[in-house]
């Protein structure tokens, strides 16, 4: 078996997730990993499947070929050399960002983590309410270095509050269930 990692993006509509993946099994793939979520009316999904050696990247784009150009999707495939390509190890914290939206907040969040030689592994952001002021929400998944504890990481994240006006907290991850 080798590995691929697959991305499609397409405007949001019925049948994109079946299509997708009933063209991978057609060709005896498996979906190891997965994230797919919309964003302002757009489905974004990012596939790590493993497939058979003789598939490979050329098959796995033409079984994509068809669904892809019957539910609008932009499909990339790309080789890769095994499963653990790019898999992060460290302890794992969950940071959350609260607060008025403002332009840099992901920015500002992601350089003070990187400071620190955190690895960001997920983000998730969305603008909650409506009207004068909307409140900005922010969930990373975060693993750190050796050495790096989360009060040092808090500590930086408190006084990056103060300075963005919001509000950031980072917490150990007990169990990882998903």
């Amino acid at each position: 078996m080798g590995y691929v990692a697959v991305s499609a993006v397409g405007v949001d509509r019925p049948g994109i997730v079946a299509g997708v993946t009933g063209a991978l099994v057609g060709v005896g793939a498996n979906l190891e990993d997965t994230a797919m979520t919309v964003l302002r009316g757009r489905f974004v999904m990012v596939l790590v499947v493993a497939v058979p050696d003789e598939v490979g990247v050329g098959g796995v784009e033409r079984a994509l070929a068809g669904p892809a150009a019957e539910l609008g999707l932009v499909v990339h495939v790309d080789a890769l050399a095994d499963a653990a390509d790019g898999v992060v190890s460290g302890e794992e914290l969950s940071v959350t960002v609260y607060g008025a939206d403002r332009p840099g907040i992901v920015h500002r969040v992601a350089a003070a983590l990187a400071h620190r030689g955190a690895n960001i592994v997920e983000v998730s952001t969305r603008v909650l309410g409506t009207g004068g002021e909307p409140v900005y929400a922010m969930l990373l998944d975060v693993r750190l270095p050796e050495g790096v504890g989360v009060d040092a990481v808090d500590a930086d994240l408190a006084a990056l509050s103060a300075e963005l006006g919001v509000t950031c907290h980072a917490r150990l991850v007990d169990a990882d269930v998903l």
